[in-house]
This record gives C-alpha cells, sequence and structure tokens, in this order.
C-alpha cells in the first residue's frame, strides 16, 4: 500500500515546486525573504538588512556589508549567544534545538542552529524528492510504499540549559509527522537508542519483520548493518529479507569506494539516491534516474554563494581568506571546484560549510560534491582532491574485483622529497604492491598536476592495508559512532597523530 495516493500531473515540474524563473531570480527571491525575516535580529541590525533591502543591487550590497563567516568565527562572535538563551540573535525568536556536527577534523561538537523553517525547508525538498522517485522506470509503487530504514543518530537529544541538541537525523525524526511513523524504521524505541552497537543489534533482531523499501544513511553503516542482518541469518542476500527493497538515500560521502562491497550483498540491482543533506540544511538533492549529480534547492530556504577553490581564496591547510572572491549562481562556470557559502533560515550568514563542489549543469544548477576545503592533499603541487581519490578507488576496485569501504592518505617525508601514505580498509587477500601501483597508475590518468610531481618532487606512494573493523575502531574512539560520522578522507594534525598511535596499538 502506497505511502499516499496520488495522481502525477502533465506538469511534474510545477508539482516538484522547480520554478519557472531562473536560478538566479530565484536565489535574488531567496535573499530578499531571508534579510526580512531576520532585519530585526541583532545580526540584521548590525549589518544594516533594512538598507540592504532597498539597495539596487541586493545581492552584491550583501556581499560588501556582511562579512564570510567560519564556524569559529560566527560561534564567537554570534551563535553562542543564541546557545546562552538569548532570543533574536542570527534569527528572530529563541532557538531551541541544536544540531551537534562533529567532523573528525574537529576534536569539540560543534552546536548549529536548528529552527522549525529551517526543519520545514528541509521536509519540502524531501516531499519533492520521495515525488520524483515516483517518475523512475521500472520501479514498483509497492516499493515506493514500503518501510524506510534509516540509520542516524538517537532521537533522545541531549537537554541543556533551555534547548535540546543531538544529530540532524535524531531531531528530524523526533519531530517527524504522525503519518510518517508508521512507515519509519526502525521505530522510535530502537531510534531512541544511545549505543550504536546494541541499536545495530536491535535492528538485527527485528529485521525479518519489517517490509524494508528504503535504505537511508550514510554507506558504512548501512553496509554493516545489511552484513550483520545476512550473516544472523545465514541467508545469501539481503533481498532474501527484505524483497521489496529498492531504493538507497545515500549521503555525506562519496558512494564510489562502497559500490562494489554494497552490491555483493544485493540479490537484485537496486536505485542509488543521492542527497546533500548537512547538518546546515537540505542543500541538493537528486531530482531524476541515473541523474549525474544533484539539483541545488535554490529556490526554498537557501541563498549560496560559491569561492573558487584556489590558491587565490584559501591557503595551504584550507583556510579561507578574510575577504575571498564570492560568485552568485549565475556567475559560476562548469567544471571549476568551489566552496561553498551559505545563508538560511536557521540564522548562518556567509557561512563556510567545508564542502567542495563543481557544477556539472549550470543551466539546471546540478552539481557533484568533489570533497572538502581540509581534505586534500597538494604537498608539492599535486592538487589531489577527495574526487580523484574516490574515482581511482572505485577504478581499482572493480578491476581487482576487492572492496575498499574506508581509506585516507596522508603526506610524508621521503629522503629530502616527499611521499603519500594510503591507509586501505580491505578484508579481502590483495597483494599491497599491485594495489599502491594500480590507485597511483589511476591517479596519473586522473591528475595532469599529481602526474607531473610523481616525476619529481613526489617521490614515492605508500601503502598500509588494515581492517574495516581497525577505521571503525578508530572512529568509535573518538566517540563518533553511527549516525553521520565518516572517516575523513585526509589526516592531518593531530588526528594524523591520534590515527598512528591508534593502530600502532591495534
Amino acid at each position: 500500500m502506497p505511502i499516499f495516493e496520488i495522481n502525477l500531473p502533465k506538469n511534474l515540474n510545477k508539482a516538484l515546486g522547480i520554478p519557472q524563473r531562473s536560478p538566479q531570480r530565484s536565489q535574488l527571491r531567496v535573499l530578499k525573504k531571508l534579510l526580512r525575516r531576520a532585519r530585526y535580529t541583532a545580526f540584521g541590525q548590525a549589518f544594516g538588512f533594512e538598507q540592504i533591502l532597498q539597495s539596487k543591487r541586493v545581492e552584491k550590497m550583501f556581499q560588501l556589508k556582511v562579512p564570510v563567516y567560519s564556524y569559529s568565527k560566527i560561534y564567537k562572535d554570534w551563535w553562542h549567544k543564541t546557545l546562552e538563551g538569548e532570543a533574536d540573535i542570527c534569527w528572530p525568536g529563541k532557538i531551541k534545538y541544536f544540531a551537534l556536527s562533529s567532523g573528525t577534523s574537529e576534536s569539540a561538537s560543534k552546536y548549529i542552529p536548528i529552527t522549525n523553517d529551517l526543519l520545514k525547508g528541509n521536509k519540502v525538498i524531501m516531499i519533492k524528492q520521495l515525488l520524483s522517485l515516483l517518475t523512475y522506470q521500472g520501479i514498483s509503487l509497492s516499493a515506493v510504499g514500503s518501510g524506510m530504514l534509516t540509520l542516524g543518530g538517537s532521537t533522545d537529544l541531549q537537554k541543556g540549559p533551555g534547548y535540546y541538541a543531538g544529530d540532524l537525523s535524531g531531531i528530524t525524526a523526533k519531530k517527524s509527522p504522525f503519518w510518517f511513523q508508521p512507515f519509519y524504521k526502525p521505530g522510535k524505541k530502537i531510534a531512541k537508542e544511545k549505543d550504536w552497537n546494541k541499536k545495530l543489534v536491535d535492528i538485527v533482531e527485528k529485521a525479518p519483520n519489517w517490509d524494508i523499501g528504503f535504505l537511508a544513511g550514510v554507506p558504512a553503516w548501512i553496509q554493516m548493518c545489511l552484513e550483520m542482518v545476512i550473516e544472523k541469518y545465514k541467508v545469501k542476500n539481503i533481498h532474501e529479507i527484505w524483497p521489496n527493497l529498492t531504493f538507497f538515500v545515500h549521503g555525506g560521502v562519496s558512494f564510489e569506494p562502497y559500490k562494489v562491497g554494497f552490491e555483493k550483498l544485493l540479490g537484485k540491482p537496486i536505485t542509488y539516491v543521492e542527497t546533500y543533506l548537512a547538518s546546515e540544511g537540505f542543500l541538493a538533492w537528486q531530482d531524476k534516474q541515473n541523474a549525474k549529480g544533484m539539483r541545488l534547492s535554490y529556490n526554498q530556504h537557501i541563498f549560496f554563494e560559491f569561492v573558487p577553490f584556489d590558491e587565490n581564496n584559501f591557503d595551504e591547510n584550507g583556510d579561507m581568506i578574510e575577504a575571498p572572491q564570492a560568485l552568485m549562481i549565475h556567475e559560476v562556470e562548469e567544471g571549476k571546484d568551489y566552496a561553498v557559502l551559505i545563508s538560511t533560515v536557521a540564522g548562518a550568514w556567509r557561512y563556510l560549510i567545508g564542502d567542495t563542489i563543481r557544477f556539472i549543469d549550470k543551466a539546471r544548477a546540478e552539481i557533484i560534491i568533489t570533497g572538502r576545503t581540509k581534505h586534500f592533499l597538494s604537498l608539492v603541487g599535486e592538487h589531489l582532491s577527495v574526487d580523484n581519490m574516490n574515482k581511482a578507488i572505485q577504478v581499482v576496485c572493480e578491476d581487482l574485483n576487492i572492496s575498499i569501504p574506508e581509506y585516507c592518505v596522508t603526506g610524508v617525508p621521503a629522503d629530502n622529497l616527499f611521499a603519500h601514505h594510503w591507509y586501505v580498509a580491505c578484508d579481502q587477500a590483495v597483494d599491497e604492491k599491485l594495489l599502491i601501483k594500480k590507485i597511483d597508475d589511476q591517479l596519473i590518468l586522473l591528475n595532469d598536476d599529481y602526474a607531473v610531481e610523481r616525476k619529481s618532487a613526489l617521490k614515492d606512494v605508500r601503502i598500509t592495508i588494515l581492517s574495516e573493523k581497525t577505521f571503525m575502531s578508530f572512529l568509535e574512539s573518538k566517540g563518533k559512532v553511527g549516525g553521520q560520522h565518516k572517516f575523513p578522507r585526509v589526516l592531518k594534525g593531530d588526528l594524523l597523530k591520534d590515527w598512528k598511535n591508534f593502530i600502532s596499538i591495534h
């Protein structure tokens, strides 16, 4: 039985809320709406939102008057006041929910403000994505009407003085509408569980009782869950337990390194649906079958700016300069990497979210995620991106028929020059020298700068093969188990020291 009955209209674009106006006009409309809503807040008063709205070029005046913000800067200057209970700081009203977002490059948790306006905007994008699935060829409505297993954070949120904090997935599940509850798995009781290992055990125990059509979550944790279900019930593949499993909704990291290992767990092909849902908002979504990228949510609740990811705007550590070049959606070029600034209905203003993206279809505002501003290697000018790494791993996995669900890379000295050291998770027998040669050869094909430096200053490429459990245990040691937590692809600084100490004793 479908989740809801719907007659598809002839103009599906209209039904999905895809505007006839251009991305440029849509974004200007969103910016004006944000400025009007926040003009009487402390932030709006400090930076003259009223005056910005009265200018002839609102977007240019906005860039002129409002500085760019990293998390640490906006928290120090503004968001700490909302956490202390003050109202009308960066967004009207008092903030009652905060998403705890702590990438493994950060030791302390980030407190990201979550408002009802943000959750409503996110929900609209989720519904658009669900509706788009009904246009996919070869998809059964029974699959769309089946349950959705979401591996997210606990809905048992931390209680602070006047606020609640937890994973965005946990906040979203806790505040989901009543009509969605019958379809949402693992259900309220298991969803509240904070112990990730116990949560997985409980899910595995209940698995045969559920009819699952959708899986949603970070690939590494979903794959681990499926492996546990298959092992527990001694079946050949997950479709023997969930015959209606048709969709995997994933995001947060590239799916390419996981694909070979993931598909070994299936009894038949499924449809992969990519999302770009961060703690700060639902930024983009795959709106059509077999799309190469995702469409930015440019007409809803987020205003975007794009900073060219180059040496003019970022230093060698991936830190953005104080006044970077920031482009509007109509000013970008296809094929170039950009860092993303967002302004949102939760009081983020010109906020550096930390991801890098590339436009593959400017007219449709269609993008792919290429990495993180902090997660890249350029010791000697090789400019190696996470996108390059993911593609190399995918090709090598398919070539050798192996699964590499996790990996990371770091730069190391090599005599008077430099080398890259790869740490790779692979539970299958594989020749180390063959594996690293194939990865190296593939990167040479993918990246001209890397190819040049491999002949000069980048003297060597090394590899250490570890078990997948080692990677997962390291995350667990950092308190980053399950939910939206994922392993960083490039290790530097204190995190690299911690990693080396960890693997030396495990």
